[in-house]
């Protein structure tokens, strides 16, 4: 008999999770057998080579995608058990993302851009106005509040959507490499201000990402390779993750 898993305060609780997907009459192994706990209130990153699964684990941890087996435990949530509405509805709720490309809405100003998951989620106008003017205020860009994502540089793009991703303050946030498309100091700026909303709103950021600097920023580094996790560091010890074995860690004392 599985064991289920039993609700943790974990960010996210994998175990043995596989994920399958299919080119034509190709099967192709994204995930194997992956158990690991990505701890609460710290910045994880996830890197590994190209194709090596990463962003596969992280769409999983995003609930964008379902594993072919095993459990997963988001945000305390045993999320197989959802139906497809209610995981839409558990994602409004509990988890931010951030991409790559910024995803903003291009017809909608930031204030706007910002706005948008509150009104999915039903926040009253005057709580919704308030929590905007904070999150854009806590980026930098009240001033920029009425431009469109087009009238904004990359970084302030990002800036903007990192705002939104915080917004309905969700418990973890998940970003795929938010500053690929940017130049080396504005990703750096991009970074010191995702570590700087996860120590001030006490959440969970995991950044799937290639970036030196991300890797160095985090508390937690998980690194993939063929779809295994190949190790975890965790601030300055590395562990070799057995196979079904989650590695669990202890909660960084600030």
């Amino acid at each position: 008999m599985t064991r289920t898993l039993k609700p943790s305060p974990c960010a996210a609780v994998l175990k043995d999770i596989a994920k399958r997907y299919r080119v034509g009459s190709v099967e192709i192994p994204a995930l194997r057998a992956v158990s690991i706990e990505i701890r609460e209130d710290c910045l994880t990153a996830i890197s590994g080579p190209s194709g090596s699964g990463k962003t596969t684990l992280l769409n999983l941890i995003g609930c964008i995608d379902r594993p072919d087996q095993g459990e997963l435990e988001v945000a305390g949530t045993p999320v197989a058990e959802l139906s497809d509405n209610a995981l839409s509805d558990f994602r409004a709720a509990h988890l931010g993302f951030v991409f790559q490309s910024f995803n903003l809405i291009p017809v909608l100003t930031a204030y706007e851009n910002v706005e948008y998951p509150l009104r999915l989620t039903n926040v009253p106008p005057a709580r919704r106005r308030e929590r905007v003017l904070s999150m854009l205020d806590a980026v930098g860009l009240s001033s920029h509040a009425r431009h469109r994502p087009s009238q904004l540089s990359g970084g302030q793009q990002q800036r903007v959507a990192i705002a939104r991703a915080l917004a309905a303050a969700p418990r973890v946030v998940l970003a795929d490499e938010p500053t690929a498309n940017l130049d080396s100091q504005t990703g750096a700026s991009i970074i010191e201000l995702m570590r700087q909303m996860q120590r001030e709103h006490g959440i969970s950021v995991v950044i799937c990402s290639h970036d030196p600097k991300v890797i160095a920023a985090a508390d937690d580094t998980v690194v993939i390779q063929d779809g295994r996790v190949e190790s975890v560091k965790r601030s300055s010890d590395i562990h070799i993750v057995r196979p079904h074995t989650p590695v669990v860690g202890s909660r960084i004392q600030s």
